[in-house]
């Protein structure tokens, strides 16, 4: 049904006249779902749909000493000084992070990946504007 009513929103507009307008409005319905699932997000650092910031990390455990790397178009790059056993560079990078985003250590948590290294995190009290400058501040400083 999705689909028949996409495919009918992709339609010249020569067919849709012969439609009705209630299948009109489901047709652009459609397809305006269809639009907003296959956006991306265009940076690692964007808005979660509670207004947090969320930041998407590339962990690199087992490094001399915590530094932001770089800041990619799939992630934000983390070198931490803790090995990746028992959650102990979890707890260094959201440590490390309140600190660098000068924010309290509880306005920072992890949102996803707390066994691998593709992590996601989430800033309550920020914007994507001052989380982005920060970061890049730290890229510069090291």
């Amino acid at each position: 049904m999705l689909s028949r009513l996409v495919n009918d929103a992709l339609r010249p507009s020569v067919t849709r006249a012969s439609m009705s307008s209630k299948s009109k409005k489901k047709a652009a319905k459609a397809a305006a779902a269809v639009n907003n699932e296959s956006k991306e997000p265009e940076g690692p650092i964007d808005v979660d749909k509670n207004g947090n910031v969320r930041i998407r990390i590339q962990a690199k455990p087992g490094a001399k000493q915590n530094n932001v790397t770089d800041i990619g178009q799939e992630a934000v790059g983390v070198a931490i000084a803790a090995p990746p056993q028992e959650g102990e560079a979890n707890a260094e990078l959201v440590k490390y992070l309140s600190s660098v985003l000068s924010v309290r250590k509880s306005d920072v948590s992890l949102d996803r990946g707390s066994r691998s290294r593709h992590k996601t995190i989430i800033v309550t009290g920020s914007s994507v504007e001052k989380v982005t400058e920060r970061l890049k501040s730290e890229i510069a400083n090291n």
